[in-house]
């Protein structure tokens, strides 16, 4: 038996294009990063069946949905603006998470550092008061104290000669902040001794400071055997430490002497080709990371980047 009120016409084939303009960017809209790119000929082939459809003949002012730009990607044309889009129903809420079940963290950085150089908020205060001079260098005194006797390290307390804990202006602008000691630091007891650290005194001369009034402190406090890099439980050991210099300290800049100094601050595994020439955020003080004076010893073509990194310091300080 033939259907009443059978709709023989096609399809407004604008109104179709409309629709199809309007859902893609409807998903773009919710979340949806990829959608296929449409080849040029079958949208042109399927826009002409359809006004053969509906009317038998060509129609007027076609516009192309998608396009194929060189690199492959594809780009939206907006549909002819005299048709509004349809509505579209809201994307569908997520799942429900059930109680116990692991969910994915959508949290930043661990508070107090932040990797977002180029953020609005604004950074995060140390915890605590800040202290006057003398106070900061009695806390400094007692964290000392307790870094000589610290056995936390069985290797590193075992062949080290004497801890290295820091030294400098105890209220400083800048803080520099290296890996360990080397072998002259731990005969010395001093950070930044030998000759990587003549060179970082020259770089900070270069700055117009003075080493008195910066702070020069290292990620840990011993010597690795042979100079190798410190373990991450050996790092992790002395983290207790080199925070509770920042915290007292709390200096403008903190400059970051290579990679493991960087990537223990920042908890991040971003090299430092990454990581330097730009500022990243610990608490108050921006952090700057920059290539270590030994591996500028090595690699003398790697100084004038080096010095390009304290130049941009030096310029947000208003120093140049």
């Amino acid at each position: 038996m033939p259907q009443e009120n059978q709709n023989l016409e096609g399809p407004d084939p604008a109104v179709t294009l409309a629709q199809a303009a309007g859902l893609a960017e409807h998903l773009q809209r919710v979340g949806v990063q990829w959608l296929p790119a449409a080849d040029p000929d079958s949208v042109t082939a399927l826009a002409e069946q359809l006004r053969f459809a509906a009317d038998g003949s060509p129609g007027e002012g076609s516009e192309q949905v998608a396009e194929r730009t060189p690199e492959g990607t594809s780009e939206q044309v907006s549909a002819p603006p005299a048709v509004s889009p349809p509505t579209v129903p809201p994307a569908a809420a997520p799942p429900t998470v059930a109680a116990g079940s692991a969910q994915p963290s959508t949290a930043g950085p661990t508070t107090g550092f932040s990797l977002q150089s180029d953020s609005a908020d604004p950074a995060e205060p140390y915890p605590g008061p800040s202290l006057v001079p003398e106070m900061r260098a009695a806390e400094l005194a007692k964290f000392s104290e307790q870094v000589a006797a610290c056995t936390r390290c069985e290797i590193l307390s075992q062949c080290r000669t004497k801890t290295v804990f820091g030294e400098g202006n105890v209220a400083p602008r800048v803080a520099f902040f290296g890996e360990g000691p080397g072998r002259e630091e731990d005969l010395s007891g001093r950070p930044f001794v030998g000759k990587a650290g003549q060179l970082l005194t020259k770089m900070i001369q270069a700055c117009k400071f003075a080493r008195e009034d910066v702070y020069i402190m290292n990620t840990v406090k011993c010597r690795p055997p042979n100079n190798r890099n410190p373990e991450p439980t050996e790092i992790e050991n002395c983290r207790e430490f080199f925070q509770a210099q920042f915290e007292i300290l709390r200096p403008e800049y903190i400059v970051c002497l290579g990679l493991v100094s960087a990537q223990a601050l920042l908890s991040t595994k971003l090299s430092v080709g990454r990581l330097r020439g730009k500022f990243h955020q610990y608490f108050d003080s921006k952090v700057l990371v920059t290539y270590h004076p030994s591996y500028l010893l090595r690699n003398p073509a790697a100084k004038k980047a080096a010095w390009d990194d304290l130049q941009l310091m030096l310029r947000d300080a208003g120093l140049m």
